[in-house]
């Protein structure tokens, strides 16, 4: 088999989204990690100081190129399966028992990563666009004395980007929340699909990676969702 006919097979396609969800759930807690910075509450000086570094920083930036290929490569490889397996079984069988022989959310990942790429466009709409482009895309006017400055270098108010979107707007918070409750089912069925596609799959050590996986979608999810909504109810300011 060639690497062509291996990456258009079935096996290829499960193995690069195997490869590209490990890379995304590692990405997922350097995110998680930098946006948790609002909670010092410290007028966002911390958070803007690294949002800075990582905007600035080259390795950091062709990184982010690696990640939105790998993003993109994720998301058509996810499509695919999902319409290579609705064309291999046309018609639904006259018995279903599905439901019980697989959980609802490992059934509706098609469904639930089209949810997630409808909010990350609002996402990268709202935040990366306007810190990469110097404020080119951004959506909000904000004020030339708000712009923090390092290492001499004015840099993009990525916190008080957050604070206009987040403080006044219910709507746009609850489509985050809804978002993040998307990206949840997604990481609990995708978490231990991964492993198990490079064949970690054994009765001592799946459970071990299960309640790993189970800890790992919660903990992320729980701080993605509290922070729109810790801005809105003016707990962070």
């Amino acid at each position: 088999m060639t690497w062509k006919h291996f990456f258009t097979s079935s096996l290829g396609k499960k193995f690069t989204m195997g490869l590209t969800g490990l890379f995304l759930i590692t990405f997922l807690i350097v995110h998680c990690g930098l946006n948790a910075m609002i909670f010092f509450n410290d007028g966002g000086d911390t958070f803007n100081h690294w949002a800075h570094f990582m905007g600035t920083n080259l390795i950091i930036r062709t990184m982010e190129i690696g990640l939105f290929l790998f993003l993109l490569l994720h998301i058509v490889q996810g499509l695919m399966l999902v319409s290579q397996n609705n064309a291999a079984r046309p018609v639904k069988y006259a018995v279903n028992k599905a439901e019980k022989n697989s959980k609802w959310y490992s059934r509706s990942m098609g469904l639930l990563g089209t949810l997630i790429l409808l909010f990350l466009v609002l996402h990268l709409y709202h935040f990366w666009v306007p810190s990469r482009m110097g404020g080119l895309g951004s959506i909000h006017a904000l004020e030339e004395t708000s712009l923090p400055s390092y290492a001499g270098q004015e840099a993009h108010n990525l916190y008080k980007e957050m604070l206009v979107v987040f403080q006044n707007n219910i709507v746009v918070v609850i489509i985050y929340v809804l978002g993040v409750f998307s990206l949840f089912w997604h990481l609990l069925h995708g978490f231990q699909s991964a492993f198990q596609t490079f064949g970690v799959n054994h009765k001592r050590y799946t459970p071990i990676i299960n309640t790993i996986g189970v800890l790992y979608s919660v903990i992320i999810c729980l701080l993605f969702a509290s922070m729109p909504v810790a801005m809105y109810m003016g707990w962070v300011s």
